[in-house]
């Protein structure tokens, strides 16, 4: 798992290349993994925390609405809560959106409900018709940051990136 600081660096560099790729307003739901990269885009642009994933997703629904480039942080957990506002809304209505999505990888873990999640996650989204990004730590945030814009921005279709939160290994 990365340290503490590693993350504090991703966080810094992911949220400057988001703002200023025009995304934003930014919606989140409390996630300890992504909470480097909710502070820092809140000290940075302002973050709206909110209790449920779903509540989260109908309020950037509006914000894309109004025009604006709308980011969601969750754990993939927030993925089943949300399902059915992103299935009957923002998907069929091609609502431009970016979701930031954690996911949790335990070494050896074959069982549980992170496992399942883990499992069920990319295929989750890629049935939606969501097309998907995995963050590369150690590619150049610029570029990934600007597959994003091209989706969400230019094509105007909701997407993710997954951030995945590796726990008992060396990765």
């Amino acid at each position: 798992m990365p340290s503490f600081a590693q993350r504090i660096d991703v966080a810094n560099e992911l949220s400057k290349e988001l703002i200023a790729a025009d995304f934003g307003p930014y919606y989140a739901t409390p996630c300890g993994v992504l909470s480097p990269l909710h502070r820092t885009l809140d000290e940075r642009a302002g973050v709206l925390t909110v209790a449920r994933e779903d509540n989260a997703v109908g309020i950037a629904v509006g914000a894309s609405l109004t025009g604006r480039h709308p980011v969601v942080l969750m754990e993939n957990a927030g993925l089943g809560m949300s399902l059915s506002a992103i299935a009957s809304l923002v998907v069929p209505y091609r609502i431009p959106m970016l979701f930031v999505v954690n996911v949790r990888v335990v070494a050896g873990e074959h069982l549980g409900e992170s496992a399942i999640l883990r499992r069920l996650t990319v295929p989750l989204l890629v049935g939606l018709g969501m097309e998907t990004f995995e963050l590369d730590l150690e590619g150049a945030f610029d570029e990934q940051v600007n597959l994003m814009v091209e989706a969400v921005q230019d094509q105007r279709r909701p997407a993710a990136l997954l951030i995945a939160d590796r726990v008992g290994d060396e990765k």
